[in-house]
């Protein structure tokens, strides 16, 4: 034919061609946040969002933007804010304790793999659980803490220790305590729980349906990436999700580099019937328009 077919022009093309497909059809959801406000959701996912993304937003204030988005909850959220919570027919799909109750300088970087912290822990959730409970909320949650030189076993078994302390008071209220994989590498530097196969060792260890982790998409797109893989192979040890664009921690859109309604359609495949809850930090002006954004993204 007088020209040279090469097999890598051939995957060139076809490769420019799906990028502006898949380019096109986020887009296209990303324009729909903008003309769709106050559009019916499809009713298969249910939708929260981290009340700390929007902290510069009167509470009250969020809560009317959730209900009028059509959503059902706004999480990491306490016990003194659940009350407006149900104000507005709203839930806290993930609570946890509020600063003060934390105490000792417990919190994200110590926490359950410390020893010397389970006896001020098991107080803080057996008080806790039964008021998440009366409120309605069904997962509370806790962390690994930093290792500080501790080595994976011995983490895995010191907070297996202190864990199984509080199984049967979430047991006896239908409260799961779930554990939030963090990344190490940029935000969490020497966070324990960084690995999904570490977490779902803890959840064998545990051994009781009330102890469950939080798979946080952004944060373990940085530590592991092969995100689908992942979520079919350890769906079973999962009770929550959160969302964030990559990189950079902002909105999930065309921006960065995860490809969110593929992610959300192989959630809801596993049998997932919990929340998912965005957790990007808006870097643009309206903040609320972003939350919608993402919530018609994730709406699939």
């Amino acid at each position: 034919m007088g020209k040279t077919f090469s097999r890598r022009a051939a995957l060139q093309g076809v490769g420019a061609v799906t990028a502006t497909m898949l380019t096109s059809s986020l887009s296209n959801r990303i324009e729909a946040a903008d003309t769709q406000i106050g559009a019916a959701l499809k009713g298969r996912v249910n939708h929260s969002a981290c009340r700390w993304c929007y902290g510069s937003i009167p509470f009250e204030d969020l809560c009317k933007a959730a209900k009028d988005i059509g959503m059902q909850s706004l999480e990491l959220t306490g016990p003194s804010e659940w009350e407006t919570l149900k104000k507005y027919d709203l839930t806290s799909a993930i609570g946890w304790p509020e600063g003060n109750q934390w105490g000792n300088g417990m919190g994200l970087t110590s926490c359950f793999n410390n020893v010397k912290n389970h006896d001020a822990l098991v107080a803080l959730y057996e008080d806790l659980i039964p008021k998440a409970a009366k409120a309605g909320v069904k997962n509370l949650i806790t962390f690994s803490g930093n290792r500080n030189g501790l080595s994976d076993e011995d983490g895995l078994i010191n907070c297996k220790k202190g864990l199984q302390r509080i199984m049967k008071t979430a047991e006896k209220h239908d409260v799961t305590i779930t554990m939030e994989l963090l990344n190490s590498k940029v935000n969490h530097k020497d966070y324990q729980c960084d690995h999904t196969d570490w977490g779902a060792a803890l959840c064998e260890m545990v051994g009781s349906d009330k102890f469950k982790l939080l798979y946080d998409i952004y944060h373990m797109q940085i530590m592991e990436g092969d995100v689908i893989a992942t979520i079919k192979k350890y769906h079973q040890y999962i009770s929550h999700y959160h969302t964030g664009g990559v990189p950079g921690r902002n909105e999930i859109d065309d921006t960065q580099e995860l490809y969110y309604p593929a992610i959300m359609k192989a959630i809801l495949d596993t049998g997932y019937k919990g929340f998912i809850g965005q957790e990007f930090i808006p870097a643009k002006s309206d903040k609320i328009a972003s939350l919608k954004q993402g919530v018609l993204i994730c709406d699939v």
